[in-house]
């Protein structure tokens, strides 16, 4: 088996896990810490913001790092995606394909469900109303939270911080009510 081959195969959760780990105690011994969120305040604060709202008159020059990681980000999911992925279809477990399927999704081997996703889903009135609403609610949630789910989960828990842990418990809790309770509202017809 080549390295490219090894790479493209499924790794054990917890390679991830420890590197992630690694990352954080890096951050905590520089000083850092880590959320997507936060470089979205940076952008608009670089383009100018920050002369008519307050929020975005900060030190953004501090924040070039995490401009950078987030870069990083993008481009190792983009050769990820283009270059180091599996050509075969996702594999998922038979459990999860029924959870799937119980919730009106067809699993069609795609990390995201071309149902939901795809360009049919994405250009109707329907689907520009829900990322409308839905960009607008992570936005809100984000910045009344203080933080975003990478943010808080990752950065917020490890630094050993009560508001990321109520954050986090707060993510879970709307993402249950999101899957179990208005999911079935918005999607099953």
């Amino acid at each position: 088996m080549t390295i490219i081959e090894y790479i493209r195969q499924p790794w054990p959760w917890y390679v991830s896990g420890t590197a992630i780990a690694a990352i954080m105690v890096v951050l905590i011994f520089f000083g850092r810490s880590f959320g997507v969120s936060s470089n979205l305040r940076t952008i608009c604060s670089l383009a100018g913001a920050g002369k008519k709202v307050p929020f975005f008159q900060f030190d953004y020059k501090a924040q070039y790092w995490n401009l950078l990681f987030l870069a990083g980000t993008v481009a190792g999911g983009f050769i990820a995606s283009h270059w180091l992925s599996s050509p075969g279809a996702l594999q998922l477990s038979a459990a999860t394909v029924r959870d799937l399927q119980a919730l009106h999704i067809q699993f069609d081997g795609l990390t995201a469900p071309s149902q939901l996703f795809g360009s049919a889903a994405l250009l109707s009135a329907k689907g520009w109303i829900i990322l409308g609403i839905g960009g607008f609610l992570v936005g809100f949630g984000s910045r009344y939270a203080g933080g975003c789910t990478s943010g808080h989960a990752i950065s917020g828990l490890s630094n050993l911080q009560l508001p990321s842990l109520i954050a986090v418990a707060g993510f879970f809790i709307g993402g249950l009510i999101m899957t179990h309770l208005l999911y079935p509202l918005i999607f099953v017809r």
